[in-house]
């Protein structure tokens, strides 16, 4: 079997060690992250990934989150912006023009989750996703959102997606794939699937199976260990990071989401 679109990763020997060395040095050209998220019954997401994002080394940082919030997040956070929710507290159709112009703020936007389940949510995301061309990265619930409309989320290019096993599952029988996702799977054959499907659709996708972190896109599939175990760690920090350094280095996308996993 030619398996030669797969390209192993490790601390010892980066794949693209030039994007190590190569780091924004100041703030003003270290980027703009835009991060949406929360929900009235938790913010942990979006305000966990504003730290990790700050660490990664991000020029700016902007949240946005549900007016909901406002009473109970409004002298915890800096940095942040609300819009209209609705009555349960998630994003309501009406935070749309508010999203849409932050994000043309910003040079990438992550949905960093804790959306909650709401209707009026998934069609404010969706529509999002349908006027917005810049970087997005998805990763926990916002994931979950993607999967309803899997082949045209897959078809936008700038989109990157962070998910477990069953959410990959998920999105091979929404994109009709050949093959079957299993968490049993070994790692030659999930990889081999990942190829397929990034050789056939523009977004890019990270999923962690057996203890790696598997990138595909672009024809590729990278492979980088982790001993992160938490799932909704393991998705957040995993997702911050690419988001950071993918909008850092927007015409290398495979090259910044892969070397991403290195940020320790």
């Amino acid at each position: 079997m030619d398996n030669s679109y797969w390209l192993k990763q490790s601390n010892a020997e980066p794949l693209f060690p030039d994007l190590i060395w190569s780091r924004p040095e100041s703030k003003q050209a270290a980027g703009k992250l835009l991060i949406i998220g929360g929900n009235a019954h938790g913010f942990s997401a979006p305000a966990e990934a504003y730290v990790i994002a700050g660490k990664s080394g991000i020029g700016s940082t902007r949240v946005v989150m549900p007016n909901a919030l406002k009473k109970l997040t409004g002298a915890l956070l800096e940095n942040v912006e609300y819009t209209a929710s609705t009555l349960s507290g998630s994003f309501s159709k009406l935070a749309l023009d508010d999203l849409l112009a932050n994000a043309a703020w910003s040079d990438g936007v992550l949905f960093a989750g804790d959306l909650g389940k709401n209707s009026e949510t998934a069609i404010t995301i969706e529509k999002f996703i349908n006027k917005y061309s810049g970087q997005v990265t998805f990763t926990k619930d916002a994931t979950d959102y993607c999967l309803t409309d899997a082949m045209a989320v897959m078809a936008r290019p700038e989109t990157l997606l962070i998910m477990t096993i069953a959410q990959l599952q998920k999105l091979f029988i929404a994109t009709k794939q050949i093959t079957a996702i299993s968490y049993d799977m070994n790692i030659l054959n999930l990889t081999a699937a990942l190829n397929v499907i990034g050789e056939k659709y523009p977004a890019t996708i990270i999923v962690k199976h057996q203890g790696q972190l598997l990138v595909s896109g672009q024809g590729f599939v990278s492979s980088t260990r982790t001993d992160l175990d938490n799932e909704d760690a393991w998705r957040l920090q995993t997702g911050t990071k690419a988001a950071v350094w993918w909008l850092q280095n927007p015409t290398k996308s495979f090259e910044a989401i892969t070397t991403s996993l290195l940020d320790t």
